[in-house]
């Protein structure tokens, strides 16, 4: 799917929802690898961005978008609107992530 057919917003400026296809979602669990956490640990001693965590939530993030529009594509949507991320802990060091919205048709709007 494009990115410009996934927004965070209500609607889709140019186009026209035509049908609704349902919520659609891609789910992520992740846990910090012990290379990792002494890694990050490294990093907290000098302060400022902790790459190596920073580099796990970027590809995390990525993942369960990717997933959300894939499934999306494979019940029929050409485009989602509502995007939204969220996450959980589940345990120490284990975080759920989800990347969530509403598949829809969309066609282009006529002038």
């Amino acid at each position: 799917m494009k990115a410009e057919m996934v927004t965070t917003a209500l609607d889709l400026p140019g186009y026209r929802v035509t049908r609704n296809i349902g919520i659609v979602r891609g789910i992520v669990v992740r846990s910090r690898s012990i290379v990792g956490n002494i890694g990050g640990a490294l990093q907290t001693l000098f302060g400022g961005n902790i790459t190596v965590y920073t580099n796990l939530c970027e590809r995390t993030r990525t993942d369960s978008y990717e997933m959300m529009c894939a499934h999306a594509e494979a019940n029929g949507a050409n485009a989602i609107l509502m995007m939204r991320y969220d996450a959980n802990e589940i345990m120490n060091g284990v975080t759920e992530v989800i990347c969530y919205g509403s598949a829809v048709i969309v066609e282009k709007e006529r002038p």
